[in-house]
């Protein structure tokens, strides 16, 4: 049975109800702490990260255990400055080797938070300092690079994630009221059966990498989850988010997801996309419904313009009724919370594009082909993914020459929509199922089963370079590859 077929969810019909109070918690409300809660001595880093064993309580009869940041899970928002150097010391109090990500930045790979890039790891009980200037601006995040395997408590399946700001130098904050909200999903579990809504975006997008014969063997283990939340709080549990009448309010979503691409709407509003993964886009647009691969990062306008007490979240029922939603309540409201579901689920990359030529007219240096395949059961019980024939690593196979501009191309031949993910660099969007667009700057980019897409950058961040796909199992199992300089 593969991704298209649907889990009966036997787990969501006691989430479904536990969720009938239609309440939640939005954990970093404006004026909440945005810095680590135990800092440093004077002169010794500017933030301090202890990994270490949590609890989380996504409802009152709902508490997990799992790893976080300073006693919490997302960990910290960590505001920096552009352009202005930061120390960081990671504190590791657990047993096991660990890596933190400093996902979005353009800094060295020896800082990057990859060991396939030659970071090294911040030991079991031990620490390690990372020194870097923040670059570019925007909202970026920081997360374990850990492999997990057959482990779900390790790497992204744990709670080690959290937000990252990076101001620019000029910042005129158009908003009255900003929020961080991480989606997210939790107690993973492995299965053959498995929830995907790839489809229900556009049944009838094009599939130009469909192959003519389809792979019918039978599907190995990945990992699903029945258990959700914005933040640290299921749909059903905490206080909501209060807004008034007029109020423009600047939310910043990040998909922590170590499992599934995810969307997300509010009900009787639209969002004004101004920022895909941090960077602005040239054309921001009003949308219904946003729609987030795992790591992708939405920033987006709302204006309250329609009173009422409303609910915040997936559009999928089974979803939003285990735990993926908010309340978002107006002041002096005193109605029944409403959902509306969205009239369209269709999300496309382009609206928030041009159509000018990308880069100015430059021409790529180099057109890189990269062909996904996946081998059901290729890794004894769990799917092997494939990058052009062969599973990481790919030596000496992918080699950029500095100052040079690249297109690569995505031709995706499996049944899942892929967030792929370049370590230290930032791509383009030039084309995504032969709608071409230019000027969406992004460091994930989803691409659909069995679709294609393109994207070019400039080469100009020497060292090691990890590509991969950001669901966690499919990374773990072959699905990366390392970037080198000549």
């Amino acid at each position: 049975m593969n991704r298209r077929d649907l889990l009966k969810f036997g787990p969501l019909a006691l989430a479904a109800a536990a969720s009938r109070n239609a309440t939640a918690q939005m954990v970093m409300l404006p004026g909440a702490p945005t810095t680590p809660d135990s800092p440093p001595a004077a002169g010794s880093a500017d933030i301090t990260l202890r990994i270490a064993p949590v609890t989380v309580e996504l409802a009152p009869d709902r508490i997990l255990s799992t790893i976080g940041y300073n006693g919490t899970s997302p960990g910290p928002v960590l505001r920096m400055k552009e352009g202005k150097p930061v120390t960081v010391n990671v504190i590791n109090e657990t047993d096991t080797p660990e890596t933190v990500h400093w996902h979005g930045f353009l800094i060295p790979s020896e800082v990057d938070g990859s060991e396939e890039e030659g970071t090294p790891t911040v030991p079991p009980h031990g620490s390690r300092t990372y020194k870097f200037t923040p670059a570019p601006s925007g909202s970026r995040w920081y997360h374990s690079h850990a492999m997990a395997m057959a482990d779900l408590h390790k790497g992204t399946f744990t709670g080690q994630f959290g937000f990252v700001y990076v101001e620019p130098t000029a910042n005129p904050g158009n908003y009255d009221q900003e929020l961080f909200l991480a989606i997210r999903d939790w107690e993973p579990f492995f299965t053959t059966q498995m929830v995907d809504m790839d489809a229900d975006e556009d049944p009838n997008a094009p599939q130009p990498e469909r192959p003519e014969v389809l792979n019918t063997a039978a599907n190995g283990l990945e990992v699903n989850s029945t258990t959700y939340s914005i933040n640290d709080k299921a749909l059903g549990a905490g206080e909501p988010i209060r807004v008034t009448q007029g109020q423009r309010v600047l939310f910043h979503f990040l998909n922590a997801s170590a499992i599934e691409n995810r969307r997300i709407a509010l009900g009787g509003h639209k969002f004004q996309v101004i920022a895909l993964d941090g960077n602005p886009v040239p054309n921001p647009a009003l949308v219904e419904t946003l729609s987030l691969g795992a790591g992708e990062r939405v920033c987006a306008i709302v204006e309250m313009n329609n009173p009422g007490n409303w609910i915040l979240g997936a559009p999928e029922d089974l979803i939003r009724n285990a735990g993926l939603g908010v309340l978002v309540e107006y002041a002096n409201q005193h109605k029944q919370p409403q959902w509306i579901a969205p009239a369209s689920l269709k999300w496309d990359y382009t609206i928030f594009g041009n159509k000018a030529d990308p880069a100015g007219g430059l021409s790529p240096a180099q057109n890189i082909d990269m062909v996904f395949e996946k081998i059901p059961g290729g890794a004894g019980k769990f799917n092997t993914f494939t990058v052009n024939g062969k599973p990481y690593p790919h030596e000496n196979e992918f080699v950029l020459h500095e100052g040079q501009r690249y297109r690569l191309t995505f031709r995706n031949r499996t049944d899942d929509a892929h967030p792929l993910h370049m370590h230290r660099h930032q791509w383009e969007l030039i084309d995504i199922n032969g709608k071409p667009t230019a000027g969406v700057i992004k460091d994930i980019v989803v691409v659909p089963y069995y679709g294609r897409a393109m994207v070019e950058f400039t080469a100009s961040q020497p060292g090691l370079t990890l590509f991969h796909c950001h669901i966690q199992a499919h990374m773990d199992y072959g699905f990366k590859a390392l970037f080198r300089y000549g």
